[in-house]
């Protein structure tokens, strides 16, 4: 099947990204433009961000997770740490994540370390979340090969029975990390594809070096 996408065409009009207006740390503009997406409307899940790890494979692996926590520290999602995303981490922890928010026609790209967080963080997490969420983490060993999706519904009845009434630990194989930046490019779509592309590179603790790229 042929399919010609040649005329799928948007002209980007609805923001800008001038120097003079960028705060010193792009902790501070991730969160502005974080709040505006969610203000605006129109992304059902504003935190949802595609992960891409290199794979024990040699290829690139892109997925969509779910970002939970943001700070001047960087970026935390959960997962579980024998997954395939957990795997790669653990052999190169250099990842990169990107948001692509189209009701407001931006993007931000991040490159990072990825390193475990405090397991009493992943702890107090794990407890807030639903129960049918508790036990999927420990029904699903997630990457691995099944022979039917019977075999996870069959477990995750052994589990509401073993746990009936009873609190739900955390999975020991499962968790957070954090990505630590090195750089975060924001990307604002404008007219006749002269997009501005803003990044900022850290150079010691908190001081960043900011750049403009060519679109």
């Amino acid at each position: 099947m042929n399919r010609d996408l040649a005329n799928y065409r948007k002209s980007y009009e609805k923001s800008f990204l001038e120097e003079e207006n960028l705060p010193d740390s792009p902790f501070v503009l991730f969160s502005d433009w974080f709040k505006e997406v969610e203000n605006e409307g129109g992304v059902e899940e504003a935190n949802a961000m595609t992960l891409t790890t290199m794979g024990l494979d040699g290829f690139p692996k892109n997925r969509i997770v779910l970002l939970k926590q943001f700070d001047e520290s960087g970026f935390v999602f959960y997962t579980n740490y024998t997954s395939e995303k957990g795997k790669a981490i653990g052999n190169d922890n250099k990842v990169c994540l990107s948001f692509f928010w189209p009701n407001l026609e931006r993007q931000v790209i991040v490159k990072g370390m990825a390193e475990k967080i405090d397991e009493e963080k992943s702890n107090t997490y794990f407890r807030s979340r639903p129960r049918g969420s508790q036990l999927g983490a420990w029904a699903s060993y997630q990457s691995e090969t099944i022979s039917s999706r019977e075999i996870l519904e069959e477990r995750l009845i052994a589990l509401e029975n073993q746990y009936a009434k009873k609190d739900i630990p955390k999975p020991p194989f499962w968790g957070g990390y954090i990505v630590r930046p090195v750089s975060l490019e924001f990307w604002q779509g404008r007219s006749s594809r002269l997009h501005d592309r803003i990044r900022y590179i850290i150079e010691r603790n908190t001081i960043w070096k900011i750049d403009r790229l060519s679109p």
